[in-house]
């Protein structure tokens, strides 16, 4: 069913309220961005998530199975990252990940293609029998998220998986989450970076002060901050110059504008929400001009996401 969905959850630590009466319910294969500023609850809403500290109230559900009363069947489908362990810098990738999957009952037999198949999705097959204490940082977070991937999760929670990464080794750990979204999985992944989750993300929840402030597509959340109004950046493998620009503007329907923004990019902003951006990418597919990548701008999201704690505040 690949579901999870929180119902009125709170959590308290005396008079301060960490989260509140949170109602949060993400359903289908797709990767969530879970976005806030520090001390918003993030952290503290996936260990209530995995059972990792219990709710003063309320309730989470893993595919229909509450965690609180069922923990080993909610948590079964779901593999999962909090706050970035260190592995023991003795231990190759081949022993951490064998005792994560005897901890997780993997069969024997199925042990070891398992773990083979985790290292190579996350692109460490040469550094499999390694120790990890000569990793770099950017290494051993590759290690992490192929923990999570052991008895074959088809949910998938993240906390700040990119955190302390140079631009690199972000860069890598992104490419490798994008990836995991064509597996068939949801993936539910915190982070303080914007443009992270505009570039990996299909939807986005936003909290605040440990409270939902919203949850939907990232198109439609800065659509309806920008008042019905979207941007999408467009990638070329060629450079954009101003005779393109201009065909463009006369070749595309409906478009608001158009801006060159680098070297191969420029932005296009419109209106209709997801089917226009839909319809608009046909037409640049169609057009033949090398469109290498497509997606919401992340400065558009940085706007929404200031305008809506603003408002919350």
């Amino acid at each position: 069913m690949l579901s999870i969905e929180s119902i009125n959850l709170t959590k308290r630590y005396g008079s301060f309220v960490a989260v509140s009466s949170l109602n949060l319910k993400l359903e289908g294969a797709k990767c969530v961005g879970f976005l806030g500023p520090n001390g918003a609850g993030k952290t503290t809403t996936l260990k209530m998530f995995t059972d990792l500290i219990r709710p003063t109230s309320g309730n989470v559900l893993i595919d229909g199975i509450d965690v609180s009363k069922s923990k080993k069947e909610a948590l079964a489908s779901v593999g999962t990252i909090i706050e970035m362990p260190e592995i023991y810098p003795s231990l190759t990738p081949r022993e951490a990940l064998a005792m994560v999957a005897e901890l997780r009952g993997v069969p024997k037999g199925d042990r070891k293609a398992q773990i083979e198949g985790a290292v190579l999705e996350v692109q460490m097959t040469d550094w499999i029998d390694k120790r990890i204490g000569k990793f770099s940082k950017g290494m051993k977070q590759r290690i992490c998220i192929a923990s999570t991937l052991i008895g074959d999760p088809s949910i998938i929670i993240l906390d700040e998986p990119t955190s302390g990464l140079d631009p690199r080794g972000m860069s890598e750990v992104r490419e490798i989450i994008k990836s995991l979204r064509s597996k068939n999985r949801l993936i539910f992944m915190s982070s303080h970076l914007l443009s992270e989750v505009s570039d990996i993300c299909d939807d986005v929840a936003m909290i605040d002060r440990g409270k939902l402030i919203v949850y939907d597509t990232i198109a439609n959340v800065i659509s309806g901050v920008s008042g019905g109004q979207s941007v999408v950046e467009v990638g070329l493998s060629k450079a954009v110059d101003d005779k393109l620009m201009a065909a463009l503007e006369s070749n595309l329907r409906g478009i608001i504008g158009i801006e060159k923004k680098n070297g191969t990019t420029f932005s296009i902003k419109f209106e209709g929400g997801l089917e226009a951006q839909a319809r608009i990418l046909s037409e640049l597919v169609r057009l033949g001009i090398g469109v290498v990548s497509y997606r919401s701008a992340s400065s558009a999201l940085e706007d929404a996401y200031l305008s809506l704690v603003k408002d919350a505040a």
